[in-house]
């Protein structure tokens, strides 16, 4: 059998065969659920597997969930034990992606986040790279905008919102791109990929749209701020970015659990730069493969070994 072999599920570790849910569950029907993404990275010169930031993740996931008015009956420490046990119990020699989901469990009819019952599952399964991080990839401005915070909060991991995750990922797609950048609801600015955030390099600072900008608050993108101001020495800024600055910066990338620190070469077919990963992307990039597997000193305190 392979992995996963397990899942957490209305309070205990069961066999993934018997983690279901009844087709009538509402957060099935309506979308009614709030999710995170977190990562666990094999080490094979130690042999050892390490959560990254897994309490912070935990802690996202707490708090966005009053958004959903969703009861999480368990404390961050609970949460961060339940899913060592579970890796223990799956004894990856690989990098997974863990995924907590906590959800409107009941089964009447209707789309209202009140009135219902709540649970909780977390799952992980294997996971190398969401997106090639070894070269620069070419992405387009999407046609569908980003929803506004006063629809669906971008900031907050809402199952149903990752409707409009997909439709800018499969139109990107299905046009010969690897991904997509998106605008604002009001079209002024650029917010993020259609599932990660974006940082543009001009004149050796660092720019990232504003958490006001219909962004996810992303922890990766808490990552890379902390790693460019303290480690390497690079001005960060967070401000609105226009869509023609993306055609004349220096230098692109995504960064999030599942795209790491992803490249950006090309921008609606533009060349960003010379067209390849540029040098501040690189050395954050190297940077944080080393960080996230234990390997800087200075951020052990982010990676829980299993």
């Amino acid at each position: 059998m392979t992995n996963p072999k397990y899942a957490f599920l209305k309070g205990k570790i069961v066999p993934i065969d018997q983690a279901k849910i009844d087709i009538r569950t509402n957060a099935l029907q309506y979308g009614t659920a709030i999710f995170e993404g977190i990562r666990s990275y094999w080490n094979e010169k130690t042999k050892t597997i390490y959560v990254f930031r897994m309490e912070d993740h935990y802690r996202r996931l707490i708090t966005n969930s009053r958004i959903m008015m969703i009861e999480i009956k368990y404390s961050i420490k609970e949460l961060c034990d339940i899913t060592i046990k579970l890796l223990k119990k799956e004894m990856y020699t690989e990098d997974c992606y863990i995924r907590p989901f906590a959800y409107n469990s009941g089964l009447d009819i209707g789309p209202k986040l009140i009135g219902n019952k709540q649970d909780l599952f977390i799952y992980s399964i294997p996971l190398g790279e969401y997106l090639d991080t070894s070269r620069a990839i070419s992405v387009c401005i999407s046609s569908w905008e980003r929803i506004s915070d006063n629809a669906i909060p971008p900031r907050a991991k809402i199952s149903g919102s990752y409707v409009n995750a997909a439709l800018q990922k499969t139109e990107a797609l299905l046009n010969g791109f690897d991904e997509a950048l998106v605008l604002t609801t009001d079209g002024k600015h650029v917010s993020e990929g259609s599932a990660m955030n974006v940082f543009m390099v001009r004149n050796g600072t660092l720019i990232t749209p504003p958490v006001t900008d219909d962004i996810l608050e992303g922890i990766t993108r808490d990552t890379v701020i902390k790693m460019a101001r303290e480690d390497e020495n690079i001005k960060v800024i967070e401000r609105s970015i226009d869509r023609t600055e993306l055609y004349t910066s220096d230098e692109l990338f995504f960064c999030g659990t599942g795209a790491q620190i992803s490249p950006i070469g090309y921008v609606d077919k533009r060349p960003v730069g010379n067209g390849e990963m540029g040098p501040i992307t690189k050395r954050l990039q190297d940077l944080y493969f080393r960080l996230v597997k234990n390997e800087v000193s200075k951020y052990s305190h982010w990676c829980r070994k299993v």
